[in-house]
């Protein structure tokens, strides 16, 4: 039986997932993912290393994910969905890497500089 355990990160959001052959169901933090993630864009987002992989209805999924928004969380799952199908199967990988599934996005906030209003912004200047 294959299983694997592998971790995704977005921004401030990280998700856990644990993968099993199943039926393909996906938990997110003990709800559905379709309820979870209740708009489209971002069920096709949680969805899109399964279909690109052709490994839809192969595997439960149970994911574990905190931290950031909703849109940062989605995409955190699928990259540690992503990193899970090519442990059980290295020939996805190409397919995967093609679409831009296995890369991390690493933009963060940046954060506030001491002496600024805010991270780049600075007071206003006056001449006299």
């Amino acid at each position: 039986m294959a299983t694997t355990n592998t971790s995704g990160r977005r921004k401030t959001a990280i998700a856990r997932i644990y993968l099993k052959e199943g039926s393909g169901n996906i938990t997110v933090n003990d709800k559905d993912y379709k309820v979870y993630f209740p708009t489209l864009p971002l069920q096709y987002i949680v969805n899109q290393a399964i279909l690109t992989s052709n490994q839809a209805g192969k595997f439960d999924i149970l994911v574990n994910v905190k931290g950031g928004g909703i849109t940062g969380q989605a995409e955190a799952t699928r990259l540690a969905i992503a990193k899970a199908l090519v442990e059980l199967d290295p020939e996805v990988k190409p397919a995967l890497r093609a679409k831009g599934l296995m890369t991390r996005d690493s933009r963060m906030v940046e954060r506030k500089k001491p002496g600024r209003r805010k991270a780049r912004r600075r007071f206003q200047f006056s001449k006299r």
